[in-house]
């Protein structure tokens, strides 16, 4: 049955309705970041840029670099973001916009987010590269949809059990990232990491202005956490969502963390644009020469 037009939005132009854009707009390489601006620091690298569209704060660039074609789109912050992008990605290779029927031939993408984060535990360098081999999400987008299962309830209930998590919100949920991309990006350079996932930069994530977080030592529960070695490493907004949208949709995605922070030590980078900027072209160099 075709897609109503209240769930397939589609603007006049016939272009996708939060993104702007047209089917032929974006590469099958997809790397998402979460500041606007970030789109043309990445696109900057290309040899050529074809595509620049925007709306709201989802600025796109499609371009090519040594005879790849890649698209760089800004997500904004948080996970509630990331499944309006994901979605309208994932829409625009694989349903029909003329007909409103889901394509036969499915496009798998390779989704790659670069993105910043403040680590949790003592031993990670500021300016190094994480890459987030296991997610934990506390936002609870996965269990919106069917199939919103996983295959590590044995880790999550070892965490629920360890930080004795609130009934009251929503419970936690462990993916892994592509083995395709995990081989691609696994080196010396990177750290293997496990990121969570909130829904908040403050409260969530165990920061107190004027309101005092609940439980007020969520930090210290989380860097106390272990099970079986596995340590949760770092803290961001994003990957969560992406893991959980690429798991049901059938897309490779994994994400690079840029340790712009160490919320165990108190630091925090010298000069984070340089740090960001190197992972950036670290990135496009392993997407570019497989």
């Amino acid at each position: 049955m075709p897609l109503g037009h209240s769930e397939l939005i589609l603007n006049a132009d016939g272009s996708i309705y939060h993104l702007n854009l047209l089917p032929e707009d974006i590469a099958h390489t997809i790397i998402t970041v979460g500041d606007p601006e970030r789109v043309t620091e990445v696109s900057n690298c290309f040899d050529t840029v074809e595509i620049k569209k925007g709306k709201r704060e989802f600025l796109t660039h499609t371009g090519h670099l040594n005879g790849k074609r890649l698209t760089v789109i800004s997500t904004g912050i948080g996970t509630d973001n990331i499944d309006i992008v994901l979605n309208e990605l994932d829409a625009l290779a694989n349903i029909d916009f003329q007909t409103r029927l889901t394509k036969e031939n499915r496009i798998r993408f390779k989704i790659v987010r670069i993105g910043t984060s403040g680590a949790i535990q003592p031993d990670i360098p500021i300016d190094s590269f994480l890459m987030s081999e296991f997610v934990i999400g506390f936002d609870g987008l996965l269990y919106f949809y069917k199939n919103g299962q996983t295959h590590f309830r044995y880790l999550e209930n070892a965490f629920i059990q360890q930080t004795d998590w609130n009934n009251h919100k929503a419970r936690p949920y462990i993916l892994k990232c592509s083995s395709e991309l995990g081989v691609m990006f696994n080196e010396n350079r990177i750290r293997l990491g496990f990121t969570a996932t909130n829904t908040g930069f403050y409260g969530p994530q165990g920061r107190s202005l004027r309101i005092e977080p609940s439980p007020n030592d969520f930090m210290q529960r989380l860097m106390a956490f272990e099970y079986e070695n596995l340590k949760i490493t770092n803290l961001e907004m994003e990957t969560s969502g992406i893991y959980a949208m690429a798991h049901l949709l059938g897309h490779d995605a994994i994400s690079l963390n840029c340790i712009l922070a160490n919320r165990a030590t108190g630091k925090f980078s010298n000069n984070p644009s340089e740090a960001i900027h190197k992972l950036i072209e670290y990135t496009l160099n392993k997407l570019t020469s497989h």
